[in-house]
């Protein structure tokens, strides 16, 4: 009998500062448990981040850096020192697992309510123009509002935001911080054209569009150094309605800046995965990982293909995978993936609920497999 070769998932590779022991990353999920009036996240947390410290590198959920940054009821944010001291409970718990944690900053911009937002102020943008669909507030899902598009002088203090969430996440002791500039959010919405119809020196150009995504990223090197800083992208997305007339040049522009930085990676959400999502232009990844010229984190449906991940790493094409959607039911979804173990199905009605059920209490491949001929 042969012994079988090594997944490449399986094989060491540098991330920043950090040497990571194998290539699987997991991305942020966001659940919304944290359901108190601090936002903040707690035991239940720790426990659920901890089950999933099989990951080299855990990206936590979404988190927003201000109350003004809030767009989700039980989403939790990283500013206040209630907030940090239930992150610290994560952080240490996933330590003492043996993996890193980086922090997801999170602004959403348009996408909120007024409802949800303080003093009932309308959500801020780019530009005043409203998002089809509907936003999650406190009394179900509401029609989305035009939000009130930022004036000039307000954009320092979006920065501080940030620069603020990412102190905050230094004292929770998280191994870095991962800026969210994907997805429809806030500072998508100044990359992209179709949301951003400003006419200062955050508008019209990719450059001048791209202008307050980079001062956010110098502050936040500012607070971690660019080794332990990582930003996602999503240059072909078209999620809350927020696209581009030229994704690719626009995009290409955007890496190369972050290239100079010397960010610790670049996570990017790919066009072509099984899960439907809608996407704009179909922008080759590969265009975006060589402008940036650093490692580059894909991320894309890969948990539903194994050959393509590991196709994807022998071939040279990134350095990690970021795996979502299956780290739900599969804390050990690195030990299925590699040995061809059958995954856990999802129960999609507890994804956004609340408490342990269909959170925490998912179990690894072993006790499944007990139960079921026990």
């Amino acid at each position: 009998m042969t012994d079988q070769p090594i997944s490449p998932l399986l094989t060491e590779a540098k991330l920043g500062r950090y040497t990571l022991p194998h290539r699987f990353v997991m991305a942020p999920l966001t659940r919304l448990r944290a359901t108190n009036p601090e936002d903040a996240v707690g035991a239940l947390h720790a426990t659920y981040y901890a089950q999933r410290a099989t990951a080299a590198l855990i990206i936590s959920e979404a988190t927003h850096i201000s109350p003004q940054g809030k767009g989700y009821p039980g989403a939790p944010g990283i500013y206040s020192e209630a907030q940090i001291a239930g992150w610290k409970q994560v952080t240490d718990a996933v330590h003492a697992a043996g993996s890193l944690i980086f922090a997801q900053l999170w602004h959403v911009g348009r996408i909120a309510h007024s409802s949800v937002q303080p003093g009932g102020a309308l959500p801020v943008a780019p530009s005043a123009i409203r998002p089809e669909g509907q936003a999650r507030t406190y009394d179900g899902k509401r029609d989305f509002e035009t939000p009130r598009a930022l004036e000039t002088e307000e954009l320092p203090g979006i920065v501080e935001q940030y620069r603020h969430a990412a102190r905050s996440a230094l004292k929770a002791g998280f191994d870095g911080v991962e800026i969210h500039a994907a997805n429809g959010y806030l500072l998508d919405q100044f990359l992209k054209d179709g949301t951003n119809k400003r006419t200062d020196a955050y508008g019209g150009s990719v450059e001048n569009r791209a202008r307050l995504t980079l001062e956010v990223v110098d502050a936040v090197i500012a607070v971690w150094g660019a080794d332990r800083v990582g930003i996602r992208l999503s240059p072909s997305g078209k999620m809350h309605m927020a696209v581009d007339g030229d994704p690719e040049r626009n995009f290409i522009y955007v890496a190369r800046e972050l290239g100079k930085r010397g960010l610790a990676y670049l996570h990017v959400v790919e066009p072509s995965n099984p899960y439907g999502d809608p996407f704009d232009r179909d922008v080759d990844p590969q265009v975006i990982r060589r402008a940036f010229g650093g490692t580059y984190i894909a991320n894309g449906g890969y948990g539903l293909d194994k050959a393509r991940a590991e196709a994807t790493i022998t071939s040279g094409e990134a350095e990690f995978i970021a795996f979502g959607r299956p780290y739900i039911a599969n804390p050990d979804l690195p030990r299925r993936l590699t040995e061809g173990l059958p995954l856990a199905e999802t129960d999609q009605d507890t994804v956004y609920s609340d408490g342990p059920e269909g959170y925490s209490d998912y179990p690894i491949y072993e006790e499944s497999r007990l139960a079921e001929t026990g």
